[in-house]
C-alpha cells in the first residue's frame, strides 16, 4: 500500500460514554507534539464536547509516554526535528479558534489526565483545564525561555493567578521542569497516582462531576471565570442572575426534592 492509499491515522481520537467525554492526543511516535491540523482536529473537539447536551464533563490525555511535548516544529516533510526559521515562522494567527482560547470559554469543566510531560505548549494547555491529575512520571517543563521564546498559549495569564507572582516568575523564568509531586506542592495539581490509575482516578473525578446538575456545574465554572476580571459587587449581582433560571430548573426542583427524600438525585440538564 502507497502513502496516497495508505488509511490516516486520526491523531486526536474522542468517545463519550455515562456523560463524559475523553479527547486523546494519539500522536505517540513525536511524543504528542502539535501540528497545525492536530491543533485543528483539537479545538473542533473541543467545541463538539462543549455544544454536546449529553456530555457533562471532559478528560483530556494523551497517548503513549508524553502528553504533550509543546508544538510539533518539524518542517513539513523531515524527520528531523530542528525548529524552523524565523523566515518560514508565522507572523499572524487566529487565535479566537486555537485550543487555549476555546478552552477558556467552555463551559463543560475540563480534567487533564497528565499522563506523561507536558513541556510548552502542553504544559500551557494542561493548565487551560480546571482540574489537574497527574501520573506519577509525569513532568511539568516550563521550557519556554530555554527554547527563546515566552509561554505562548496562556502561560503568562494562567501561572501568576494560580500560583502567585512570585512563583510564576521563578518557573517562567528559569524555565524549570516540576515533578509531579511538585506540581501539587506548588498548585498545579490536584493529585499524584500510580501511572496505571490515572485514567480510574480521571474517570471517578469526571463521573463525581456528571452526577451534579450540569446547568448549575455549567453556571459555576462560568461565574469563577466571569470573577477573574470583575470587582466583587458586580459579580455578586451576575451570579443572582444566574441564579434566576436555576430556580425555575426541573433539575432544581430534583435536587430539592432527592434532599427531603433523601435519595440520590438524577438530573436532566434542563
Amino acid at each position: 500500500m502507497d502513502a496516497a492509499t495508505a488509511p490516516t491515522v486520526q491523531e486526536v481520537l474522542y468517545e463519550v460514554d455515562s456523560h463524559v467525554a475523553t479527547i486523546t492526543l494519539n500522536a505517540p511516535e513525536r511524543m504528542n507534539t502539535i501540528s497545525g491540523p492536530m491543533l485543528d482536529e483539537l479545538t473542533q473537539l473541543l467545541v463538539r464536547a462543549n455544544e454536546d447536551p449529553e456530555v457533562r464533563c471532559v478528560i483530556l490525555t494523551g497517548k503513549g509516554r508524553a502528553f504533550c511535548a509543546g508544538l510539533d516544529l518539524r518542517p513539513k516533510g523531515e524527520a528531523g526535528a530542528r525548529l524552523m526559521s524565523s523566515a518560514s515562522s508565522p507572523t499572524n494567527l487566529n487565535l479566537r479558534n486555537t485550543p487555549p482560547t476555546v478552552m477558556h470559554a467552555m463551559d463543560k469543566p475540563i480534567i487533564c489526565a497528565v499522563n506523561g510531560g507536558a513541556a510548552g505548549y502542553g504544559m500551557d494547555t494542561a493548565l487551560g483545564c480546571d482540574i489537574r491529575i497527574m501520573a506519577k512520571s509525569a513532568k511539568l517543563a516550563a521550557a519556554f525561555t530555554r527554547r527563546g521564546v515566552v509561554p505562548e498559549s496562556g502561560g503568562t495569564w494562567f501561572l501568576p493567578r494560580m500560583i502567585g507572582w512570585s512563583k510564576a516568575a521563578e518557573l517562567i523564568f528559569t524555565g524549570r521542569t516540576l515533578s509531579a509531586e511538585e506540581s501539587v506542592e506548588w498548585g498545579l495539581a490536584s493529585y499524584v497516582v500510580e501511572d496505571d490509575q490515572l485514567m480510574a482516578k480521571a474517570r471517578e473525578l469526571a463521573l463525581d462531576i456528571a452526577g451534579n446538575a450540569p446547568l448549575a456545574v455549567q453556571a459555576s465554572k462560568r461565574m469563577m471565570r466571569m470573577g477573574l476580571s470583575e470587582q466583587f459587587n458586580d459579580h455578586v449581582h451576575h451570579v443572582f442572575l444566574q441564579l434566576l433560571p436555576l430556580f425555575k430548573s426541573e433539575d432544581a426542583a430534583e435536587g430539592m426534592t432527592a434532599f427531603m427524600e433523601k435519595r440520590p438525585a438524577v438530573f436532566k440538564g434542563r
